[in-house]
């Protein structure tokens, strides 16, 4: 009976605390992710007020955390979309992965950690967080503005590439071997494509199947349906959360709509119970030792993810002030690289690959709505700036006026983005 006590008032008190740092970080118009990763450290092991008695319910929660964010996921997207944009945007994917994957990896090699942990540290610094660019997306008003889908193609290939990755993961933190882990992609890369197949050929009878008018039937159908397949997929060393993501995927119509609305209220507890557990499992005095790693890897991964961004749009026709949006918006990290960084955290592969994280994210998810902001802004100033300087020695050179070649417009000035409606073909709630 004390014990229960105890749980109910630990676990309320996580809940209550919750709430309320969910409520400053709104007043304050960031994401709550660094609040809940601060919370637990507060309440972890080296913590302000380390837990007891409820930490086993917060670990559950927290599983399930993952798999309701990757299942939301899912639903935000069709299979035919997935495959339009597999086939148009893959370029820019390619370029993604090569650009924020290597800092990651080469800076684990640079550290001592071994192949193992860099692959996983390249996984966390590639992918960069759904859940926070599309907040901010909506907060800046910008779902409309011709970029924006290009932004979220980027986004969609981020997420399909780790129906591949995570059970790369999977295997390599488990020590498997060279035929147990191909074994092990080549089992989750046939489930992927059956279940894509299934989703683009039957894809309204299975939505039919699920819908339902009756709310309390749809989430219950729904929720023990994924939870069921995201079982299975762990029992085949595939991994929960892309057992989720593909059921989301699998969804579709009203069924995807009704399912997004009421789930949404318990992805966002659960999956802040995730954020919260690992900061339980990271000592707060691990993170200053790996602080100026944590931060030249933000400061690089924030100039490639930019850099991604411009390229991306510019392939895409989106003029230069798009560009720079682009690029921008993208560089926020945090689910998904707490996600894969949690899974080396669990195996024990590297004791400083959790703190490191923990602080690459922190940094991040407070940099990346900042970069959203304001880097169209400030590459607009310094094109200013220095355009005159160079029209003028142009001018000297060739014995033109200076001063009327400074003014002639460019193309940043030129030409004003006008928002276009972002098609269902790119994201289905954007």
């Amino acid at each position: 009976m004390h014990s229960s006590a105890v749980f109910l008032i630990e676990f309320g008190a996580i809940i209550l605390g919750l709430g309320l740092l969910g409520r400053l970080a709104g007043r304050l118009k960031f994401s709550p992710i660094p609040l809940y990763l601060l919370a637990g450290l507060a309440f972890g092991e080296g913590g302000l007020l380390p837990l007891g008695a409820s930490e086993e319910f917060v670990a559950i929660g927290a599983e399930i955390g993952v798999i309701l964010l990757l299942l939301m996921l899912g639903l935000e997207y069709t299979a035919s979309d997935l495959v339009s944009n597999l086939k148009t945007q893959y370029p820019a994917g390619l370029v993604d992965g090569a650009l924020n994957a290597l800092p990651g990896a080469a800076m684990a090699l640079l550290l001592g950690w071994g192949p193992v942990a860099a692959v996983v540290l390249a996984g966390v610094t590639w992918i960069s967080s759904s859940g926070v660019i599309a907040k901010v997306l909506g907060d800046l008003g910008r779902l409309g503005n011709r970029e924006t889908p290009v932004v979220l193609s980027i986004l969609v290939l981020e997420d399909l590439s780790m129906a591949v990755y995570l059970p790369i993961i999977t295997a390599l933190l488990a020590g498997a071997g060279l035929a147990a882990g191909s074994l092990t992609l080549a089992i989750a890369l046939g489930v992927a494509g059956l279940v894509l197949f299934l989703a683009v050929r039957y894809g309204r009878l299975i939505s039919r199947f699920v819908s339902s008018d009756d709310p309390e039937k749809l989430l219950l159908v729904v929720l023990g349906l994924t939870l069921l397949v995201a079982g299975v997929a762990q029992q085949l060393q595939v991994s929960a959360a892309v057992g989720a993501f593909l059921v989301g995927i699998a969804l579709s119509g009203e069924a995807a709509e009704g399912a997004h609305n009421l789930l949404s209220p318990l992805r966002d507890l659960f999956a802040a119970v995730f954020f919260v557990f690992f900061g339980l499992h990271t000592d707060p005095s691990s993170i200053p030792p790996v602080l100026l790693p944590a931060l030249a890897l933000a400061v690089v991964t924030a100039g490639t993810k930019i850099a991604t961004g411009y390229w991306a749009a510019r392939r895409a026709g989106i003029s230069v002030k798009g560009r720079w949006r682009a690029g921008g918006t993208l560089v926020a990290r945090g689910e998904f690289s707490i996600v894969i960084a949690g899974l080396a955290v669990s195996a024990g592969i590297e004791p400083s690959l959790g703190p490191l994280a923990t602080a690459y994210v922190l940094l991040l998810v407070i940099i990346g709505p900042l970069t959203a902001r304001y880097t169209e802004p400030v590459a607009s100033l310094l094109t200013r700036r220095f355009r005159p300087a160079a029209a003028s020695a142009t001018g000297a050179a060739t014995g033109t006026d200076a001063g009327a070649a400074a003014v002639t417009p460019g193309p940043l000035e030129s030409f004003e983005e006008q928002p276009t409606p972002v098609g269902d073909a790119t994201s289905r709630h954007s």
